[in-house]
């Protein structure tokens, strides 16, 4: 299986000042600490929606597995359970929701150096250069 990340998504605080100081001072510095086994962790605000509406979500944690077995053994360790009980002690505007996901990414407008360099030593199609068939 490929690498997995636990996903905590917080919603909307009731005290966004408040949640911010336990979250920035306390939780990830706990996350950071007690997540054994992690290999990446990512905190996103969520700033808005397309249509203008209050996000239903106030940040989402990202924290990352090389598999499920490495997020598993987290999650039954006594700093895993602890930080997974502080994330909900903080959520004041309700329950965060816990997922685990698999994740594939995609990249956009990086070709390789070898598909670069092809591309240069291609012929040109309907190049206006003669051919020399046509100077016969």
């Amino acid at each position: 299986m490929a690498g997995v990340k636990l996903i905590v998504m917080y919603p909307r605080p009731r005290d966004i000042d408040a949640f911010e100081k336990l979250y920035q001072e306390e939780h990830v510095p706990m996350a950071v600490e007690k997540l054994s086994g992690k290999t990446r962790f990512v905190a996103t605000k969520v700033v808005a929606t397309p249509d203008g509406t209050p996000p239903p979500f106030y940040r989402i944690a990202e924290v990352h597995f090389p598999s499920l077995e490495a997020l598993q053994a987290c999650a039954q360790s006594e700093g895993g359970k602890e930080t997974v009980a502080h994330a909900v002690e903080i959520s004041s505007g309700g329950t965060p929701v816990f997922l685990i996901a698999e994740e594939q990414a995609f990249a956009f407008g990086s070709k390789s150096l070898w598909e670069r360099l092809r591309a240069c030593m291609a012929p040109q199609e309907n190049s206006m250069a003669p051919s020399a068939a046509s100077h016969k």
